[in-house]
């Protein structure tokens, strides 16, 4: 009877991390809308802070550094890692789609790289797990809609 009980909880975990209230969709947009802030100042430690300590962050293969990094000072060292050739740019989120415990950003990212006056313009997704308010895993997607398929929302464009 208690493995009965111990499996029922472990099924329920997501709908206690659903994301179904209006102040913790809130919550966690304005979290991540800091998050990309400090990224943008280039104060990395500020754009973790707020991440689950054992974070799982993916990053697709061809993107540069793509693989996956675990905990705060492994993305830590990934986002400097990401920003070093950077002469200077933004990552800016354009739109935040919340759907249970996750929260799709559309992200446009403008940067122009050290010893370069040519413009890059990349329009991605990241897609946050949230468990107790915090993200608990970050998965990047170059491509939007793969990211809305992967979610499972198909008509958010």
């Amino acid at each position: 009877m208690v493995l009965v009980g111990i499996l029922a909880s472990n099924c329920d975990w997501h709908k206690r991390d659903a994301l179904d209230t209006t102040e913790q969709r809130d919550q966690a947009i304005r979290l991540l809308r800091n998050a990309y802030d400090a990224f943008n100042r280039g104060d990395i430690a500020k754009a973790v802070a707020e991440l689950d300590p054992a974070i799982e962050w993916t990053e697709p293969a061809p993107f540069s550094g793509g693989g996956t990094y675990h905990g705060r000072t492994g993305v830590c060292q990934y986002l400097t890692q990401s920003r070093a050739g950077w002469a200077e740019g933004r990552s800016e989120p354009e739109k935040f789609i919340v759907t249970r415990n996750r929260v799709v950003v559309f992200v446009h990212a403008r940067i122009r790289m050290k010893g370069s006056s040519d413009w890059h313009e990349i329009r991605l997704a990241d897609v946050y797990t949230f468990r107790e308010g915090r993200p608990i895993s970050m998965r990047a997607f170059a491509d939007r809609n793969e990211a809305l398929d992967w979610v499972g929302v198909h008509d958010a464009l």
